[in-house]
């Protein structure tokens, strides 16, 4: 089963690890693609990449023409605050890019397409503890990439109602591992730069609005989930939320990290206003029942992982 995936990011790399140890050919999408990270990412693994921009719709025809995947796996676009900067221009990449994969998979007769969206889809205003179900309210909430997440899937819906292929959406919660940046991601910044500290010994001060309680997944546990979704057999739509299924502080978060790095050192910087963390995790028992997958690395045993790939990945 071929794969064309677009974005040879964190997210990207995890799902093509999988599929490579099962050995089933991928080949990547994306506007730099990085041989050095990739490599890293698939332990030497095979795969091919094209350099390409997902405005650019007759490119990816070319890309899916020459090498007739099976599947698609669509995870390229910016993330977070990269969106509004200018919002027009992280439209264009965000929304008018996933119309241009979705009809270039259409022309050419791609039989299943997974849109890895986000967890930021749901409408978090209306939270009432609990958890979040695949089911629950969808809304932009006024922040562009929340929006530009929401209406790809109500597009991608679309096109997989008009046009009678398989859809499957993966909503994961915040995503961590080695380079979640790469996209724009500031959680995924943050992350690192914690990571970062233990390593040079440095103290850090981490924004306020970045010191929330979140909801977390590990890069690897989110590939096996988007692996098994794009095999399992389905019929119209499906969604998926990827996460731990359980809140974690940011204090929890670096407690995680000083298990590898005992001197570590960060604080967070005393908000200026109200900062609401996350309170109602995603409920996983959709993934767990339909796809027999839950999360293996708690958030102590990723950190250890992601530190060592990072070891290996740049000599530390």
């Amino acid at each position: 089963m071929t794969s064309l995936i677009t974005g040879a990011g964190l997210v990207g790399t995890s799902y093509a690890r999988e599929a490579v140890a099962q050995g089933d050919p991928v080949v990547f999408y994306d506007v730099r693609p990085d041989a050095d990270y990739i490599n890293v990412k698939l332990d030497g693994g095979p795969y091919e990449a094209v350099q390409g921009d997902l405005r650019d719709l007759p490119a990816l025809v070319t890309a899916m023409q020459q090498h007739r995947p099976e599947v698609v796996v669509h995870t390229a676009g910016l993330i977070g605050n990269s969106v509004g900067s200018p919002v027009y221009t992280g439209m264009q990449i965000n929304v008018q890019g996933t119309i241009n994969v979705l009809e270039a998979a259409r022309l050419t007769g791609v039989k299943r397409f997974i849109h890895v969206s986000t967890y930021g889809v749901y409408d978090r205003r209306a939270e009432a503890g609990g958890t979040i179900s695949e089911s629950y309210q969808r809304a932009g909430g006024g922040n562009p990439y929340s929006a530009s997440k929401v209406a790809n899937e109500h597009i991608a819906e679309a096109y997989a109602t008009y046009y009678g292929f398989e859809l499957v959406f993966v909503r994961p919660s915040n995503v961590f591992g080695y380079n979640h940046f790469r996209g724009g991601s500031g959680g995924g910044m943050t992350v690192h730069s914690v990571v970062e500290a233990g390593f040079t010994g440095q103290p850090l001060v981490v924004p306020a609005i970045r010191g929330r309680a979140f909801e977390y997944v590990y890069g690897k546990d989110l590939g096996r989930l988007i692996r098994r979704a794009a095999g399992i057999p389905i019929s119209g739509v499906t969604a998926f939320n990827g996460g731990n299924g359980y809140i974690t502080t940011f204090e929890e978060l670096v407690e995680a990290v000083r298990a590898v790095f005992p001197d570590l050192d960060v604080t967070v910087a005393p908000p200026d206003r109200p900062i609401p963390d996350a309170n109602a995790p995603l409920d996983i028992s959709n993934a767990k029942a339909l796809l027999d997958w839950q999360p293996e690395y708690s958030v102590q045993e990723a950190f250890a992982d992601y530190v060592e790939e990072m070891r290996r990945a740049e000599g530390r």
